[in-house]
Parts: C-alpha cells; structure tokens; sequence
C-alpha cells in the first residue's frame, strides 16, 4: 500500500489481544465479549498497539497498525508527521481480579538509564466495574523515605506507606511516570497510557506460582524511578457516568498532560466528536453506539476501540440508549 493512493480518512479497527496473567480471571470474555484461547486467568487485553510485544492488526486492513502509521503519518497523527512518527499510545482493558504487583514506571529520562530501548510510561485508568473489596493503591503517603519504602519492600509492608481508595465505577487515575502504585480485589478498568512496557515491580504480595517460585522484583529500578516529590493519587469523577436514559450526552475532561488529553463523552443523544485534526481513540466504556462516518455506520458496542485518524472528520457517536465513551486525543503542538 503506498501512501500515494489514498488517504487514511477511515475508521479503523484493531483486533483485541488477550494477555494471560496470574492476577486476571475470566471478565474479559463475560463482560465485553473477547474470545479466550484456553481456561487460563487473563488479565489484560491489548486493543490498539504497536509496541514491539505485539502489532495489532486491523479488521479490513492488509496492514498492521504500525505499518499504517508509516505508510500513513500525516494522516494518522496529522501535519508534520513522517514514517518514523510513532503511535503515541497502548490501548489495554485489565481485569484486575486479583492484585497487582506494587510497581512503578519510569519517566523519559530515567528510562534511558534503567530500560534502554523502551519509553517512558504515564497512564491513566478507567474503571467501569467493581467487585466488594476492589482497592487501588496509588502515591506515597506524605513523609515516606527511599530508606523506609526499601526496608518495606523486605519485610512486606508496602501497603501501609501507600494512600489508598475503593475506586468506584466513573473514577479515572491518572498516574503520572514514577507513581507507585497497584490495583485489584476485583477491578475491570480501560487503559489508555503511553507506548512503553516499562514496569519495575517493588512487591509482589509474596505471590507464588503453582511451581512454588516468585516472580521477578526490582527494587533496585523501582526506587530509581520514584518521583519522591508526587504525594497521594485522588481518582478524578466522572460526573456524567453512569448516564441515564434521556441524559443529552456532554463530553467532560478528565486528564490534561503532555502525553494525552483523556474525555469521557456519556449521554442518550447523538454527539459530534471534536474535529481536532489529530489522531483519535475512543474506547466505549458502557452501553452500544453507532459511529457515524462518511456515510457509514461503525458498531461501538461495550468494549469496543477504534482508532479515528487525523485525517478523519465528521464523526458523531450515536448512543443506542444510555452510553459512555473514552476519547483519547494528542494534545496540540
């Protein structure tokens, strides 16, 4: 395909690739519908990427996702691209059935040292479903120590030096590089953070798998990669979520940063999507929708993400009854 034939103005669909993982369950097939291969515990689910671990593919298409991007830059990212312009994000749902490892990733800088090769890795979570006893761990509290967190990490207590919550469906974390922090109990969430598979683990909650062996730590990168300055994480409140029947949709910020700009459309009426003249991803978070595009219609059902090139306009999100959607944009230049 050579960039030459036509432009990238259409909506594309990435196939999900379910991820196995000790702490995952089976949600990612109840909930939203993604075919596992085998009965083993799945945790995450890769929608939309094209890391080196994996290039999704994309229902229609000849190519992968990495190879529109360099067939396509201009178009999908939008003016000033070139072929080697990467796709900013990794689109994930996780099933957080049971805890995560308490971990950290490091920033652009600290990456170049302690992960050569990979990027940095700032996120944000949106959680949809909780069962009783869900948690997110998320900052340091006030006052701790690299001393204090490091003695914690060997006798296990990590838990009491981090702030802490019950998330409740509608929060978005927002977890900046070099923000300790874990999740389960429990949690089925979204996942929109930058394209990296950066991630140090200080404690593992003394887990051990079927052959009796614990899995990897490293303490070492871990408090490299702090952010000693960052306190406790708050969830920021979807206002609008759950929407309701008859609700006339909004579209409501949630995270401003350097990486991306996060917004939660929710509502029962039709919405037009801003033309930003950038890339787009939008991930439904409840509810089905239909996508309305140069005269075509594009299913949006639970779980669903499509990735919505610069060069793409016009879009309006046509909710079928009470809906919500994730909206990820680049920021402006």
């Amino acid at each position: 395909m050579s960039s030459t034939l036509h432009r990238l103005d259409r909506v594309l669909r990435p196939v999900p690739s379910p991820r196995a993982m000790v702490w995952g369950s089976r949600l990612l097939a109840d909930a939203l519908g993604r075919p596992l291969p085998d009965q083993q515990p799945y945790g995450e689910s890769w929608e939309a990427s094209t890391h080196p671990r994996h290039h999704s593919q994309v229902e229609g298409e000849t190519h992968t996702l990495a190879e529109l991007m360099r067939h396509h830059p201009a178009d999908m990212v939008g003016d000033g691209a070139n072929a080697e312009t990467a796709f900013p994000w990794l689109i994930k749902w996780l099933d957080c059935h049971d805890w995560l490892s308490v971990q950290v990733h490091p920033d652009a800088e600290k990456v170049k040292k302690l992960w050569p090769g990979e990027g940095s890795k700032n996120e944000a979570w949106f959680v949809i479903a909780v069962r009783p006893g869900g948690k997110v761990w998320a900052g340091l509290k006030p006052g701790v120590t690299p001393e204090q967190l490091r003695q914690a990490s060997l006798d296990g207590t990590v838990a009491d030096l981090l702030a802490s919550f019950e998330p409740k469906p509608g929060d978005c974390v927002h977890l900046p590089a070099g923000t300790v922090h874990a999740v389960g109990g429990g949690v089925l969430m979204a996942e929109v953070q930058e394209s990296s598979d950066a991630t140090f683990r200080l404690f593992d909650w003394n887990r051990k798998d079927a052959q009796g062996k614990s899995r990897e730590l490293h303490l070492e990168q871990s408090l490299a990669s702090i952010d000693w300055t960052k306190g406790p994480v708050s969830p920021i409140r979807a206002d609008n979520f759950p929407p309701v029947s008859g609700q006339t949709s909004t579209l409501r910020p949630l995270v401003r940063c350097p990486e991306f700009h996060l917004d939660l459309a929710a509502g029962d009426t039709p919405l037009a999507l801003p033309q930003s003249g950038t890339l787009r991803v939008i991930i439904q978070v409840t509810g089905n929708a239909t996508l309305l595009h140069g005269g075509k219609a594009h299913r949006s059902m639970l779980g669903d993400t499509l990735v919505l090139p610069a060069a793409l306009r016009d879009a309006v999100w046509h909710p079928q009854g009470p809906a919500a959607l994730l909206v990820a944009t680049l920021p402006p230049r």
